[in-house]
């Protein structure tokens, strides 16, 4: 019964460690927020400043994991190029390593968790900030990191009281198995390893535990290592579920995670008594004891052995981190033709739903607008294809070929109708998330800027029944009135134009929309000039049709609308930059 106490008692803090992890992470991503997004976006020019990238984000967020996942999904929103995403993602793999010098420092050789009850009780009080909202997310990174420690601490606390208690001689037999040259034990601490990152989710808990298991004698340095090694291929688990809702693209940039790592593991393997060597060389070199030939059984140097064992596999976990990044950083487009032909192209066909959120939030929920706003302007240009069955419609003059352009924009309104539903239920999803206000004020700029180009899709719509109505009535336009209708459509589709620029120009920089602007007053002014030369031909040219002028007045106020909908879409873009 006690035992089975002790192990629910692991559970939870291993559970109190991971949740303290994600409190923290959450934290520092939403005080970065935006510069995160512009930091990553801007720094990947060339491969050494993207690794660079890679290692600072995933410093600054203390997860390799979410700055994996934050890359694919920029990879998906078509924020970044496949190569833009591998170099990233090994500088990921170098910064994951800052957790474990964190833990190795100050969780054995610092007992921190003695001040983080003072900590969570400040923390606490910063998070009843009403007012500075910056505030109350350094309270929740506090909070994190107090939790994160304590965790921790009992976690050691209670590892130590079972392995105690248990007969580990069954566990230590395992760790010398040979099958001729080949040890066999190495192939099982690394599948151990690749298991427990699956699980936990969590390259930091799986090295917390690695840590606790050689300081306590459990298991020898050689297979501390491959357990490193599991772990290293088990942290791209992650990224490969969030891609598989994804595009082409961002199942690519998971995959080359997986393959950068996979390689990594086997040319180590493949020297692995080597490796191992340096490292005991290495570790001598600063005074401490050689782990590969560390003897347990002297009491009188337990403490120095014990921290030569700890800094050991630190300091393994960052080496072969850096060395297979040195080395694999020349061979970015080789990892790109690997995985471009693991993940094969399904082809460059006409897209009519959503293209980049195809499942829920890839990133985490601070993280996830980008994507949003990808999948927006793909909406827009869904919109302004739709148009040119308006155009159509209007000129058409064989009924039977008019009723095939109906159709189409029927199922046009169909598309907006669904697409800004699909966009909306993504950003209530987002929205659920522990968000900056910032970001709450971008999301509902958003749901502003889908709503209107839904109402885009319902004029096409309109303008097909107006068209519909004339024909019922067995009327046609002039040439002359098809002639005005064109240089109006012209004036909208450069609307468009303009619209989808504003759009996909990055909130912070869109500064001023007097294009915007210039292309409403221009369709307004056309609009103003055709409603004079209606009212002008009604009352002077007796050869005026009177109905066929009023369903030709109709489709020009309809296509006004459109350029009104169009300013709102620009004007909701520049108050983006207002909030930021």
């Amino acid at each position: 019964m006690q035992i089975f106490i002790q192990i629910l008692t692991l559970l939870g803090a291993v559970t109190l460690f991971l949740f303290g992890l994600s409190l923290l992470s959450g934290g520092l991503q939403k005080v970065a927020g935006d510069g995160l997004r512009s930091f990553l976006a801007s720094m990947t020019s060339n491969p050494f400043k993207r690794i660079v990238t890679g290692v600072g984000v995933t410093a600054v967020i203390q997860s390799s994991t979410a700055t994996t996942i934050m890359v694919v999904s920029f990879v998906n929103a078509g924020l970044l190029t496949l190569a833009q995403a591998i170099g990233v993602i090994m500088g990921a793999n170098i910064g994951t390593t800052v957790t474990s010098w964190i833990m190795a420092v100050f969780g054995f050789s610092y007992d921190i968790s003695t001040i983080s009850f003072p900590l969570i009780a400040l923390g606490f009080l910063m998070m009843q900030s009403r007012k500075n909202q910056k505030i109350k997310d350094l309270g929740e990174i506090i909070i994190g990191f107090a939790l994160f420690f304590i965790g921790f601490a009992k976690l050691k606390a209670t590892a130590s009281v079972l392995l105690d208690g248990i007969d580990l001689s069954v566990l230590q037999a395992w760790t010398d198995i040979h099958l001729g040259p080949l040890n066999v034990s190495v192939l099982l601490f690394l599948l151990l390893g690749t298991i427990l990152t699956i699980c936990f989710q969590s390259s930091a808990a799986t090295m917390a535990i690695i840590m606790l298991l050689i300081t306590t004698g459990v298991i020898p340095f050689n297979m501390a290592a491959a357990m490193i090694l599991g772990e290293n291929i088990g942290t791209t688990i992650a990224a490969n579920i969030a891609a598989s809702v994804g595009n082409t693209a961002s199942k690519r940039a998971a995959m080359a995670h997986t393959v950068f790592n996979v390689f990594g593991v086997v040319w180590v393997l493949c020297v692995f008594p080597w490796f191992l060597s340096l490292i005991g060389k290495l570790v001598s070199s600063f005074g401490l004891f050689d782990p590969n030939y560390a003897d347990l059984t002297d009491t009188a140097n337990a403490d120095r052995i014990a921290a030569s064992l700890l800094y050991s596999v630190t300091t393994m976990h960052t080496l072969f981190n850096i060395t297979n990044t040195l080395i694999l950083i020349w061979f970015i487009p080789q990892i790109e033709k690997v995985v471009s032909w693991i993940i094969p192209s399904k082809g460059e066909e006409e897209v009519y739903r959503l293209k980049y959120i195809a499942g829920g939030p890839l990133s985490t929920a601070e993280l996830s607008l980008d994507e949003a706003k990808q999948e927006i302007i793909h909406f827009a240009t869904i919109c302004r294809k739709g148009f040119r069955y308006v155009r159509n419609a209007i000129n058409e003059t064989d009924n039977d070929k008019f009723a095939e352009e109906r159709e189409k924009l029927i199922k046009y309104e169909g598309i907006t109708d669904r697409i800004e539903y699909e966009i909306a239920s993504y950003l209530n999803e987002v929205s659920k998330g522990e968000i900056s206000e910032k970001s709450s004020l971008r999301i509902k700029g958003m749901y502003k800027i889908i709503g209107e180009l839904e109402s885009l899709g319902d004029s096409g719509e309109a303008i097909g029944r107006m068209v519909q109505r004339r024909i019922d009535h067995g009327k046609s336009f002039t040439e002359e009135q098809l002639k005005k209708l064109g240089r109006m459509m012209d004036l909208v589709d450069a609307a468009y134009e303009v619209m989808i620029r504003n759009l996909s120009t990055p909130y912070y920089d869109l500064k001023d929309i007097s294009n915007a602007q210039d292309a409403e007053y221009n369709i307004n002014e056309c609009r103003n000039n055709l409603r004079e030369e209606h009212i002008l031909n009604i009352e002077e040219n007796p050869q005026y049709n009177y109905q066929t002028g009023v369903f030709y007045m109709d489709i020009v106020a309809e296509l006004e609308k459109m350029g009104d909908f169009m300013i709102n879409i620009s004007e909701a873009q520049i108050s983006e930059n207002a909030y930021a």
